[in-house]
């Protein structure tokens, strides 16, 4: 093993196991979408909102894909302090924070309770589980701490489904279906595993080395190009944007096309069943944008939930591997709880 390879650096500078933790992804998300939540079925809803923030809220733009395509109540993601204005009890809240304690999702839990709402909140504990047993219009779903928010996707993804398919404001797929999408994600992870995979993940990260990285994307993989700019940012400690087609080819594609002197890196993530002049709006931008970095991710899958949890896994491993390639620990990230600190100095 030389010490160049991502398996040695693994082991040099992945102290907190945050590469472990992504091998257990498919695993984390098989066992929580088995919880027992003990909800009754309960669409009477104007819609759901969604309350998390980073790691913790990122999942509620995949469950928000997932009604759009389907049909189903509108789903609306909050990520900030309190509720909307026009917030009332008739809209369901499923509140994520997976250490129990973020500070604006509790803002809007509690604005909820107080305004007569109903609140389900998924926490590994902390303040939310405290609350949320006091009133009787709410209930805590626990998961496992003691890990990374961002690395306990599948365990948050995986309750938030529950819940969903739980009180029927989702269609909870055929038991055959999930066995064989389960199936086929862990075959996918061993193959986006750096250690025994194919080297895909690697090959790109190696790529994205020291460059600005843009993530190109439809409508139906916001979620997962969102969550991919995320691990980037917190994981690899580099700079990631996302922007969705056909509205980037209204402005953006333009300081793509001619600026072409900033070293930057594109990535195009496609999938099955894009709308027409979507998918032929990506192919002419990998055709026709003059840059050395372009790369096409396609997102595997038979169903829009499955090709976005196979696009979210994917983005946890381009992200380690990026981390380690740069000789950054993957689990890191100074600024955050440096924030967090000065916060409540000042409260």
């Amino acid at each position: 093993m030389t010490e160049d390879t991502l398996e040695y650096l693994e082991k040099t500078l992945d102290d907190e196991g945050m590469c472990e933790f992504t091998r257990s992804f498919v695993d984390d998300l098989d066992s929580a979408m088995r919880i027992d939540v003990d909800l009754e079925s309960d669409s009477d809803w104007t819609g759901v909102i969604f309350l998390g923030m980073g790691g913790s809220g990122a999942s509620g733009k995949f469950l928000k894909t997932i009604s759009e395509e389907d049909g189903g109540l509108p789903f609306v993601v909050w990520n900030d302090y309190s509720l909307p204005s026009w917030w009332g009890p008739e809209w369901l809240v499923i509140a994520t924070s997976y250490s129990g304690n973020t500070e604006e999702t509790l803002s809007g839990i509690k604005e909820a309770l107080e305004s007569g709402g109903t609140v389900i909140g998924i926490s590994s504990g902390g303040e939310m589980a405290e609350i949320l047993v006091m009133y009787q219009e709410a209930l805590h779903v626990s998961i496992p701490g003691g890990q990374m928010p961002r690395s306990a996707f599948g365990h948050i993804l995986g309750a938030q489904l529950a819940i969903c398919w739980s009180m029927g404001i989702l269609n909870r797929p055929q038991e055959e279906d999930l066995r064989k999408m389960i199936t086929r994600l862990r075959e996918s992870s061993k193959t986006l595993d750096f250690v025994g995979g194919d080297g895909m993940s690697e090959a790109l990260a190696r790529n994205l080395v020291d460059m600005e990285i843009g993530i190109v994307c439809p409508r139906v993989l916001e979620a997962p190009a969102y969550r991919l700019t995320c691990q980037i940012n917190e994981n690899s400690e580099a700079f990631a944007k996302y922007s969705v087609v056909p509205e980037m080819n209204h402005n953006e594609i333009v300081a793509w096309y001619n600026d072409s002197m900033v070293e930057r890196a594109l990535i195009l993530m496609i999938c099955e069943g894009l709308d027409e002049r979507t998918d032929s709006r990506i192919a002419w931008m990998e055709e026709n944008l003059d840059r050395k970095n372009v790369w096409k991710i396609f997102c595997e899958g038979n169903t829009p939930l499955e090709r976005m949890i196979y696009a979210a896994h994917l983005s946890d491993w381009i992200s380690v591997s990026l981390a380690l390639i740069r000789g950054v620990n993957p689990t890191s990230m100074d600024p955050i709880p440096k924030l967090k600190r000065h916060l409540s100095e000042i409260q």
